[in-house]
């Protein structure tokens, strides 16, 4: 049965880590264990299946890999551990990690994700690789073509799986559990542990140990949280002015669609340098270059869909913008879990919501179990009153429909009138 874990220890050498693992977190600078890593790595060196459960940010991928580089042989070229994860992006994130915390010892990872040469993924197959870290498409593909082989497979690894069950992962998940030696180590790691995810694990793991470190909170504290209520044509307007009042230091504006993702670019990328935008229809060779310069902070502004926000993993990103709701609230935990990741700095989010998506307002307000607070900028009218002539028809009413602005932070007077290109 699922079992909480129990109080983590202070630090990675009360960890029971072997003494090459000690050294490789202290080149990386790993001083302390996350509250997760803690947690879940003493009882993922067990050996037996476990689930984690913890927020967005808070070091997932080093709590499931250091287990793994403890436990495979070096010695041997087979494959050993797989990692699923639902984008690209994040499986070169595990890679890289794995790569990190293995100095010091004979590791061979091979990243398997569609957009890639697949030549050179099935010729680093057949060359041998105790980590495989990939996307379930590409890594289908691989084992139907007969170079990677299982049949050595000592841990499976379910990263961010809520989020390849909502893209609809689950098929194909399922198809690599099934192919997978039943006598395997399966460790499942989410923000959420929504009821699909809890089906899964019941399926393909064995009696699993659960430790959750969410403390019943979906959203980290150091994240500041608004909405503003706008009308859908002044919602550009809106984001400019925002941008002109906040001056972020590294933002990332989400969007529900591709369409939406590219349309805003091209607005922005006429008024604001330092502009870029990321989703899944780009080549890949684009997304890898916007992705270094983001992390490089040659990108300021990033404009993404919820499928890349899963990959982007940088520190220094001080606000998120919901330009749309998101239509799902797990992905508004996803999208706000990118920022509040500097030490000592609190980032800040804000949530664009039209008077018809009450309803997915007060979704988000359940799922955190908290409310956002209402922001609203001088000088400026990102929604027209009730009742005005050219105001938007009114939608039924909604829960949130008797407190739009009711609660107000007003922006920094007399930001408005600089211009936006000076913004970021």
């Amino acid at each position: 049965m699922l079992k909480l874990a129990e109080e983590p220890k202070s630090g990675f050498q009360d960890l029971g880590l072997s003494v090459p693992m000690l050294k490789a977190l202290e080149a990386v600078n790993y001083q302390n264990p996350s509250p997760i890593q803690a947690a879940f790595i003493p009882v993922a060196l067990t050996g037996v299946d476990c689930t984690g459960q913890a927020r967005t940010g808070t070091g997932k991928t080093a709590a499931f890999t250091i287990p793994i580089l403890e436990q495979i042989d070096f010695e041997s070229l087979d494959t050993q551990a797989l990692v699923l994860t639902p984008t690209r992006e994040l499986s070169e994130q595990v890679s890289e990690e794995a790569l990190r915390l293995s100095k010091g010892r004979n590791c061979h990872t091979v990243c398997c994700v569609g957009g890639r040469q697949i030549r050179k993924q099935i010729d680093a197959l057949k060359r041998g690789a105790q980590i495989v870290i990939g996307t379930p498409g590409r890594v289908i593909d691989l084992i139907s073509r007969g170079v990677l082989k299982l049949d050595r497979l000592k841990i499976v690894v379910l990263d961010e799986a809520d989020r390849m069950l909502d893209i609809g992962f689950r098929p194909d998940i399922e198809k690599i559990l099934r192919r997978c030696p039943t006598e395997r180590q399966t460790l499942l790691l989410s923000a959420t542990m929504a009821p699909p995810v809890e089906r899964l694990a019941k399926r393909y793991m064995r009696d699993p140990q659960r430790v959750d470190m969410s403390e019943d909170r979906v959203v980290t504290d150091t994240v500041k949280q608004y909405y503003i209520t706008v009308d859908r044509d002044r919602k550009f307007a809106l984001l400019t002015r925002l941008l002109v009042h906040e001056r972020p230091q590294q933002v990332i504006v989400f969007t529900r669609t591709k369409r939406g993702a590219d349309s805003l670019y091209r607005k922005l990328a006429t008024r604001l340098p330092k502009v870029a935008v990321i989703h899944g229809d780009l080549p890949q060779s684009t997304r890898d270059r916007v992705m270094r310069k983001f992390r490089d902070g040659e990108i300021r502004l990033l404009i993404a869909t919820d499928v890349m926000g899963r990959g982007i993993d940088v520190s220094s990103i001080s606000h998120i913008i919901n330009y749309d709701i998101p239509e799902y609230s797990d992905d508004y935990v996803h999208r706000i879990g990118r920022t509040g990741r500097m030490s000592g700095v609190r980032g800040s989010a804000f949530t664009f919501v039209t008077r018809d998506e009450g309803n997915q307002l007060t979704n988000i307000e359940k799922r955190i179990d908290a409310l956002l607070d209402s922001y609203q900028i001088a000088n400026f009218e990102a929604a027209r009153p009730k009742g005005s002539p050219d105001a938007p028809q009114a939608a039924p009413p909604s829960p949130h429909s008797g407190r739009f602005g009711d609660r107000s932070r007003g922006g920094r007077p007399g930001a408005s009138g600089r211009r936006v290109s000076r913004a970021i």
